[in-house]
């Protein structure tokens, strides 16, 4: 009677590649190029492959390398003198660990699509690594997400947190569509200044108010914002009147900054807004410049705020803008004012 033999098979344990720590990088003998030709680790070079720091530490915590001399722990602590070394290699794990193949540059890393690897496939990702504490520089990102958009590739800011958790964010460069339903022609009125704001006599359901335009202050009264108002008056359709005189839009303009030193950015923005037929109203109680109406819907569709170019705003700030946004089923939207013009700039959550 022949003996028992168990049902599952007993897969034989592959030793650890071998490896040297140059004082930079990892390389490995010949041994390694199965790392590389099947799950994309290193790059090639002599017989053998270079590792950069991430894929080094990654494979040896997993066992898969060994580096006479060094421990995990003794490897880590040389990299951990470089800047931010640390949380790119928590990124580089948790985007290993979710089944992707990734390798270093040109932002942080660029990741494959699930199934592929280098040679055989193309990347999906480029990542940009950031701590929770780091400044968004709206310039920057805009330049990358370009080149990012020019390689066919989707830009992603990685963010690692105090308690090392991680957050994914996509990035894109909106160009705005115009709204479904379009604002009615508005006929020329005078209005007078009260405050920094302008009220003007129209009956209910008035052009202005059926164009989005204006808060009631009684049956007979609409009151208008300094945002509104500079876009009308820049239109033509408006004028206003301080102290019994009528005021040009560019001293009026300068009046409303004193007390808002943002003015200059939403009234750019919102007149961006507006020539896309959508429908800009204060988004304050949001947090934002804007909540902006698209369409037919009786909801707002998005919140937008208002920066200037050389804009520099924490992540943090960042990360409770589309929290927010996403908590009211809005896209968060920043408007970028540029020399060319207003780019919009969306930040959304997302599950690699």
């Amino acid at each position: 009677m022949s003996p028992l033999r168990p049902y599952y098979t007993v897969l034989p344990i592959v030793p650890a590649v071998k490896a040297i720590f140059d004082g930079t990088s990892v390389l490995t003998g010949k041994d390694g190029r199965t790392l590389y030709d099947q799950s994309g680790y290193g790059r090639p070079e002599g017989e053998g492959i270079r590792l950069a720091p991430q894929e080094a530490l990654y494979l040896l915590h997993r066992q898969k390398l060994d580096v006479p001399g060094y421990t995990f722990d003794s490897l880590l602590a040389e990299y951990a003198d470089q800047r931010n070394f640390l949380r790119s290699f928590l990124v580089y794990r948790d985007l290993r660990e979710r089944g992707y193949v990734v390798q270093t540059g040109p932002h942080d890393f660029r990741v494959f699509r699930r199934g592929e690897k280098p040679g055989t496939g193309e990347s999906l990702y480029l990542v940009r690594v950031l701590s929770e504490r780091d400044p968004v520089r709206f310039t920057k990102l805009i330049e990358e997400v370009v080149t990012s958009r020019n390689m066919r590739k989707q830009y992603v800011l990685a963010v690692v947190d105090d308690e090392e958790e991680l957050t994914y964010y996509e990035i894109k460069l909106q160009k705005l569509a115009d709204a479904s339903v379009h604002a009615p022609p508005i006929a020329k009125a005078e209005s007078v200044l009260v405050g920094r704001s302008a009220m003007i006599r129209v009956p209910l359901q008035s052009d202005l108010e059926r164009a989005g335009f204006g808060k009631r202050l009684d049956d007979e009264r609409l009151m208008l914002a300094p945002v509104e108002l500079l876009y009308l008056m820049d239109c033509g359709v408006l004028k206003a009147k301080r102290d019994g005189a009528f005021i040009s839009t560019a001293d009026y303009f300068a009046y409303a900054s004193e007390s808002d030193p943002e003015l200059a950015a939403k009234e750019k923005v919102y007149a961006e807004l507006r020539r896309h037929d959508f429908t800009p109203r204060t988004g304050y109680k949001f947090g934002h410049h804007f909540r902006v109406y698209c369409g037919k819907n009786v909801h707002s569709d998005l919140l937008v705020h208002a920066i200037e170019k050389e804009a520099v705003m924490p992540i943090s700030v960042v990360s409770r803008s589309v929290r927010m946004a996403h908590s009211v089923k809005k896209k968060m939207l920043f408007g970028c004012v540029h020399t060319t013009g207003i780019q919009f700039v969306e930040f959304a959550r997302i599950k690699l």
